[in-house]
């Protein structure tokens, strides 16, 4: 009997001591897929932490790793089990050279890998395999919102220094989350947009992508606000202010929204992990889309300074 790093039990035998587990070809063939995927993110995710421009980001990395080294000790024991061989794994995905370039393969990986995860648990039969299988993908779904984190911080002027703690940023680098946190931290990320918004009207004039944008942030603060009183938490001040920093040009307001709204999505993606009231949950959905919007949005400001 065998039990995996999630604490399920894997039993292949019966009481007449049979193997009794069919011998699925189909799964054996996902369980190697998913062998060499685990071997190639481990040996990946070791080059990229020593390529981490951040403290923060090279242990956030490993620890990402060691998720990694779990999943290919419980995937080997399930293929042991399955085949009575111990698997020959290999690497198949190529590991760029580039921090940057690394980060970006990998949140890309991270999602398709969610996908496959989910896949075989619904295929498989065996209820521990099922569970083990979800509880991985519900790890690489939130390995995918740390990569497009990290992605969102190429650099950072003094009043994002400041921000760490605070809103998007906050949440993303907070290691555990009750729903009053999460809300706090939402709210203060729309205070941040108010204010950011505010700010480059005042430098710029009335630019209608942010004059739009800004009255949704402003509805989204609504949203917000209905679930502060329905749960009985208090709503924080609206400090955010102290946080912002001018942008030098437009261009740099529309890469500033674009930053913002990665940082945003990745926050409500990381909430959404989380087993949430169902009112909660539909917010935050609705949040996570409409800034999915807006960067839309901004890219496409963004790409006009580009091209011209």
């Amino acid at each position: 009997m065998y039990r995996n790093q999630y604490g399920y039990t894997f039993n292949p035998y019966g009481y007449d001591g049979y193997f009794r587990i069919q011998n699925d070809q189909s799964l054996v063939k996902d369980m190697e897929r998913a062998i060499n995927g685990e071997y190639s993110a481990i040996a990946c995710y070791n080059k990229l932490a020593d390529l981490a421009p951040t403290q923060q980001a090279r242990q956030q990395i490993y620890e990402i790793r060691q998720d990694e080294i779990r999943h290919y000790e419980a995937f080997t024991n399930i293929y042991k089990q399955l085949t009575g061989k111990q698997p020959s794994p290999k690497i198949t995905e190529p590991c760029p050279d580039q921090y940057r370039d690394g980060i970006e393969a990998a949140f890309v990986d991270e999602q398709k890998t969610t996908d496959f995860y989910y896949e075989i648990e619904r295929k498989a039969q065996d209820l521990s395999i099922k569970e083990t299988f979800r509880q991985a993908a519900a790890d690489e779904q939130n390995h995918a919102v740390w990569f497009l984190y990290f992605l969102s911080f190429p650099k950072r002027d003094r009043g994002q220094i400041r921000q760490q703690g605070y809103g998007a940023t906050g949440a993303l680098s907070a290691s555990t989350l009750t729903l009053a946190d999460m809300l706090t931290y939402a709210i203060q990320d729309e205070y941040l947009a108010q204010a950011r918004y505010e700010d480059i009207r005042r430098e710029f004039g009335d630019i209608q992508t942010f004059v739009r944008i800004q009255e949704a942030e402003k509805r989204h603060i609504s949203a917000l606000n209905t679930l502060f009183t329905r749960y009985q938490i208090p709503i924080p001040s609206d400090d955010a202010s102290q946080y912002v920093s001018t942008p030098d040009s437009v261009k740099a307001a529309y890469a500033a929204g674009v930053q913002g709204e990665i940082e945003n999505i990745s926050m409500y993606e990381k909430f959404l992990l989380y087993d949430l009231p169902e009112d909660v949950r539909t917010v935050f959905t609705q949040l996570r889309n409409a800034s999915l919007n807006h960067l839309a949005a901004f890219r496409r400001g963004l790409a006009r300074f580009e091209e011209s």
